[in-house]
């Protein structure tokens, strides 16, 4: 009697032989490179999806009946939402590996600069600089990296969940760097530092109330390609960078602060690898094979809206450099460089720079 060839059905493990089950690589995917990378292996598809090999719909949905993730939580489109491989390639590991070690740069700048007696020289026009607006700016910071947070679980995968997360885990580490700088110099400076001055200038002071409405609109934004656009694509070129490197950067060593530019220029590190990778995200949609220019209407929408903020808020920043006893810098060339990296920026991405007054 000759044996059944017919297939077990039968969902134990080792019961079927898979093409590839014996490989120790990745092959489910199509990497975007020639060969898959750590990167892919490990971030791609964690994130289920029914239309990538789960067969039956989401597990689990909201009361109304909206599913765990929805293609409707942001106006853009895609033909395919897994297709965004991000720049850096940060997953998890790599990630904490960078974040351990600007943490522990940032702190032995501090050791050493407080050995030194640094914080003692600074020019004292320059300490009440640092402690009413570097401690206003923190709060900026907060707000920034609060709203990525919120922002990347709207994202369809976790590739871009991925990517916004480490966007927002920069800012709020960058707000905790300058919240414990401020405090620990404060300790070397005759009179101290007043650790609620950043904050009641963050709130009452005219000089930061568009910077706070700006960033307001961009946590009150519900839709989560809007808010990761408007932070990386506006409000970086023209507030960030010009408060960071146009003004702490350019004025810190005419007062005697070798200090304060080291730990403000980790945040600048940080914002090249955030920006190359929203570049390479608004490339993706605009260039999607079914919603390019669709896309191009929305993110050009978007950024109309939140350059109009950035810009009022940048133009009141501008009694800041005039405050510091030495002045080497002008607020007119830091704005002519935020404005033109932000049209360098938006001209790689393909979009139109729209005009500020």
């Amino acid at each position: 009697m000759e044996a059944s060839t017919t297939p077990v059905k039968s969902g134990a493990a080792g019961a079927a032989t898979f093409a590839g089950s014996d490989s120790r690589k990745f092959n489910y995917y199509d990497p975007k490179g020639r060969k898959a990378t750590h990167y892919e292996d490990v971030t791609l598809d964690v994130q289920p999806d029914p239309e990538r090999y789960l067969l039956q719909d989401w597990i689990i949905n909201f009361s109304d009946g909206t599913p765990t993730y929805s293609k409707d939580w942001t106006r853009c489109k895609s033909a395919d939402w897994h297709k965004y491989r991000s720049v850096d390639q940060e997953w998890e590991k790599t990630h904490y590996q960078r974040q351990s070690t600007i943490c522990g740069t940032i702190q032995s700048v501090i050791e050493n600069g407080r050995r030194s007696g640094a914080a003692t020289r600074f020019d004292k026009s320059w300490v009440k600089v640092l402690q009413d607006h570097l401690g206003a700016y923190k709060h900026a910071e907060f707000g920034l990296g609060t709203s990525l947070m919120q922002a990347q679980r709207y994202g369809y995968t976790q590739m871009i969940n991925n990517v916004i997360l480490t966007n927002s885990s920069y800012k709020l580490r960058f707000a905790q760097d300058l919240t414990l700088y401020l405090g620990e110099i404060g300790l070397d400076i005759e009179g101290g530092i007043d650790k609620d001055a950043g904050k009641r200038n963050w709130l009452e002071n005219p000089i930061w109330q568009g910077v706070r409405r700006s960033i307001e609109e961009i946590m009150g934004a519900t839709d989560y390609v809007e808010q990761y656009v408007a932070i990386n694509l506006v409000f970086e070129p023209l507030i960030g960078e010009l408060f960071r490197s146009g003004f702490i950067l350019q004025m810190a060593a005419a007062s005697n602060d070798f200090i304060t530019p080291s730990v403000v220029s980790a945040a600048e590190s940080d914002y090249e690898r955030n920006l190359a990778n929203t570049v390479e995200f608004v490339h993706t949609l605009l260039n999607d094979s079914q919603y390019p220019l669709h896309n191009n209407i929305i993110i050009s929408e978007y950024i109309d809206k939140h350059a109009k903020l950035a810009h009022a808020a940048a133009l009141q920043l501008q009694p800041l450099w005039s405050l510091p006893r030495v002045k080497v810098a002008t607020f007119a060339d830091s704005y002519d460089r935020a404005r033109n990296r932000f049209s360098h920026v938006l001209t790689e991405c393909g979009l139109q720079v729209p005009t500020l007054a």
